[in-house]
């Protein structure tokens, strides 16, 4: 074989729908590594890539926040088989996206995969926690019981291309929402190889989709989307994040506000994340039943 062989180098694309569509406008930007070499080109969404996604997440939301917590976590459980397979990929990916030496990036990948796993057995949990039974001074009790939300839109940490997008985007899809993600827009390739997994494993088409661009450009028209009912802040800095929180509340959407820590270059992805993020796209639903009693003469049903 010829030593001359050309390189088949890799194309990235958006992921929409359980599909690998290029963005609308045709747009695409130079992704470098954190010594300015090349890297790729990934996908410049646009508006229209951003209306579609959102489409997409909503026809699977019936299904996804359908299906039986049990399920769900068979399913995210698979996908961390399927990272556990592609590991070697995702080193070198982290350590050119995040400038990390090989080791330090196998440690963000081991770690990204145990976090995967670990929002995969909470999925027939976070219920039990979040739910109860309520006494109150009558003849009737209520129950308190958790709902996913619904479509909720993610922008993913920016200096954490890989372990802090696991971080926030498991959590939103294990609780039985579906999820729109804004990549890092520095470093968008190990979000838009993660796609590729998700597309491989048993997660139906739309329950995760995909952006990759410019973070304001995405997030606005999200934001002010009326089919959105929930939004991550994370990656946005505080004026960003001020103008979509702003935007968020036309139509009362769930925000979980970016922490001190999250947007921090040196956020620390690797410390036990709690419940937080479980709970923060699930409504409370609470349904009434009489007791049998229906007095304090005795009587009853």
């Amino acid at each position: 074989m010829s030593d001359g062989r050309l390189s088949v180098f890799k194309t990235y694309k958006l992921y929409v729908g359980g599909k690998f569509p290029r963005s609308e406008s045709g747009r695409v930007y130079e992704v470098t590594d954190s010594k300015g070499r090349w890297l790729g080109h990934a996908p410049q969404s646009s508006r229209k890539d951003a209306r579609d996604a959102v489409v997409a997440a909503r026809k699977a939301f019936g299904g996804w926040s359908g299906a039986t917590a049990y399920n769900r976590g068979q399913v995210l459980y698979r996908v961390a088989e399927m990272l556990e397979g592609r590991r070697e990929q995702f080193v070198r990916e982290v350590a050119e996206a995040e400038g990390l030496s090989k080791s330090k990036a196998a440690a963000v990948v081991d770690a990204a995969v145990d976090r995967w796993v670990w929002y995969a057995g909470w999925t027939d949990k976070i219920g039990q926690i979040t739910g109860a039974v309520n006494p109150v001074a009558g003849p009737f009790l209520n129950l308190s019981t958790s709902e996913p939300t619904g479509v909720v839109t993610v922008l993913a940490p920016q200096a954490s291309s890989f372990l802090g997008l696991v971080s926030v985007v498991a959590p939103v899809i294990a609780t039985g929402n579906t999820a729109v993600v804004i990549a890092s827009a520095d470093a968008p390739l190990p979000a838009l190889s993660l796609g590729e997994v998700l597309a491989t494993s048993d997660l139906p088409g739309g329950v995760v989709n995909i952006l990759s661009g410019r973070t304001a450009e995405i997030a606005a028209p999200l934001a002010s989307h009326q089919d959105v009912n929930g939004i991550d802040l994370t990656g946005a800095d505080a004026d960003l994040a001020k103008e979509l929180e702003i935007a968020a509340a036309d139509n009362l959407k769930r925000v979980l506000r970016p922490q001190a820590v999250d947007g921090a270059s040196g956020a620390d992805w690797s410390a036990d994340p709690g419940t937080r993020r479980l709970t923060a796209f699930l409504e409370t639903k609470t349904v009434w039943h009489p007791t049998g009693a229906l007095g304090v003469s005795g009587s009853s049903y």
